[in-house]
């Protein structure tokens, strides 16, 4: 099996090279970055421009984009959009798995064990969950999408040090009531689903742990992983909301005066939106139709991630 998987140099597309090169498949990963994989070939490629690959592959696993639910609207696009068209038009014959996400549902509601088929919606509240619907309206019928939530685990780059830099003293700054129900991917289950894609029927799937977590356990059992002495304290969702349109308003008066000095506000009304209510992924066409057997959430080992 000759597979390609973009994005290699990044979290999700290392540990789905990792799994092929174990599975004794021949890969090949594509990234913006220089990057060394063992086992495995790997060439840069910017899916934005013009070049193409020269290789014949069986399967290309399209994990590259854009993750970042703040920054300028036309970059997001260009990552999560053209990238992925650059990425299907390169290999027209091979087939195709197509990394989404779980936010291409409605983020104006809470999502409460979703199929497949409640998404995409109509209207997004970024740029993020826009582009990367509309990619999957691009191959749609011509690939297998995964829709994972929430990918933790070793090399995470987003959803572990944003949840570390909530931190403030003895307390970890959160949004609900802790009470709401999440499902989160582990990078190891995400892998798995990849690589079951690569041979499974065409469709689109929801890809998560084996079960739905409590918010609250979730971010306990991180703290107890990471040994930091702190305990998860709520924000009413109304006034995390006020918070973060003063956090983006900041955000975009220091982008106006020095392009070098702006930084990601520390919460976004994206973030509490998403936060704050249950956001958990019916899972049982990964299951029946890919043969995805997930493990349960799990942070053990968190310490050295």
């Amino acid at each position: 099996m000759r597979i390609g998987v973009t994005g290699a140099s990044g979290f999700v597309g290392g540990a789905v090279c990792r799994a092929a090169v174990a599975r004794g498949w021949q890969v090949y990963g594509f990234g913006r970055r220089p990057a060394e994989i063992p086992g495995a070939t790997y060439r840069t490629w910017d899916l934005t421009g013009d070049e193409r690959p020269d290789l014949d592959l069986d399967a290309l696993i399209h994990c590259a984009g854009s993750v970042t639910d703040w920054g300028p609207p036309a970059g997001i696009w260009r990552a999560n959009h053209t990238g992925t068209a650059n990425a299907m038009a390169a290999f027209p014959h091979a087939r195709f798995v197509h990394v989404s996400t779980a936010s291409v549902y409605d983020p104006r509601r809470p999502t409460i064990m979703a199929r497949e088929h409640e998404a995409p919606v109509s209207r997004y509240v970024n740029a993020y969950g826009a582009s990367k619907a509309a990619a999957e309206r691009l191959v749609e019928g011509r690939a297998v999408i995964l829709r994972p939530h929430a990918v933790y685990g070793p090399g995470d780059t987003t959803l572990l040090p944003r949840v570390l830099r909530a931190v403030r003293g003895r307390r970890l700054v959160a949004v609900g009531d802790g009470r709401q129900r999440v499902s989160l991917t582990s990078v190891s289950n995400l892998a798995l689903a990849c690589l079951l894609a690569v041979t499974g029927p065409l469709g689109t799937y929801n890809v998560t742990d084996a079960e739905p977590v409590v918010l609250d356990d979730a971010l306990r059992a991180v703290l107890r992983e990471k040994g930091i002495d702190a305990t998860p304290l709520y924000l009413p969702r109304h006034l995390a909301h006020g918070l973060a349109t003063i956090s983006e308003t900041l955000a975009h008066g220091v982008a106006a005066v020095s392009a070098r000095l702006a930084r990601e506000p520390r919460l976004t009304r994206y973030a509490v939106g998403h936060l704050a209510v249950e956001r958990t992924l019916d899972i049982t066409a990964a299951r029946e139709r890919l043969g995805y057997a997930p493990s349960p959430t799990s942070f053990t080992g968190a310490a050295s991630w």
